[in-house]
């Protein structure tokens, strides 16, 4: 079919893994970051129950550390998945956005299945949508720059005298 710009059986993406796995690290930091710190602003900047009842304090009772460990493993389950999207699949970061996006929303959703105040569920949505979105574009950057497209050489043809 002309006019479709198929990439051929022969073009193969190679994925740099040490390289995509340390940004997949740095991005496990920096939304355990954005989880301490949006927990923090919420509880005590916007006095709103973030993950604990007021009584626990700013930083919260345990549900704290346990939000901020599980950013951070959301961070390294999306670099999982697209090193596995990179290696089977066509237009991978295609798929990615999808994945990302649709579990940011699974994300933003769940909070409203608690029992929380309605301030402390829709604060927590946010957060949620803020994590996905600093997941998603992080890794999806790493992804990016971890993968190259490798074509094979095409032999030249036969030359005659």
């Amino acid at each position: 079919m002309t006019g479709y710009n198929a990439p051929s059986d022969s073009v193969r993406a190679t994925v740099n893994a040490g390289r995509l796995w340390a940004g997949g690290a740095a991005t496990a930091a920096v939304a355990a970051l954005i989880a301490i710190v949006g927990i923090l602003l919420g509880r005590g900047l916007f006095d709103v129950d973030v993950l604990a009842p007021k009584g626990e304090g700013v930083w919260g009772d345990a549900d704290t550390g346990w939000y901020a460990l599980g950013a951070a493993i959301a961070a390294l389950v999306a670099t999982g998945v697209v090193h596995v999207l990179i290696r089977t699949t066509p237009r991978p970061m295609r798929f990615f956005g999808w994945v990302v996006g649709l579990a940011t929303v699974v994300a933003m959703l769940a909070p409203f299945l608690t029992d929380g105040s309605t301030g402390a569920r829709l604060y927590t949505a946010t957060l949620n949508l803020l994590l996905g979105i600093a997941i998603g574009s992080l890794v999806a950057g790493t992804a990016r720059t971890a993968t190259s497209v490798a074509r094979p050489r095409s032999t030249p043809p036969p030359q005659y005298g």
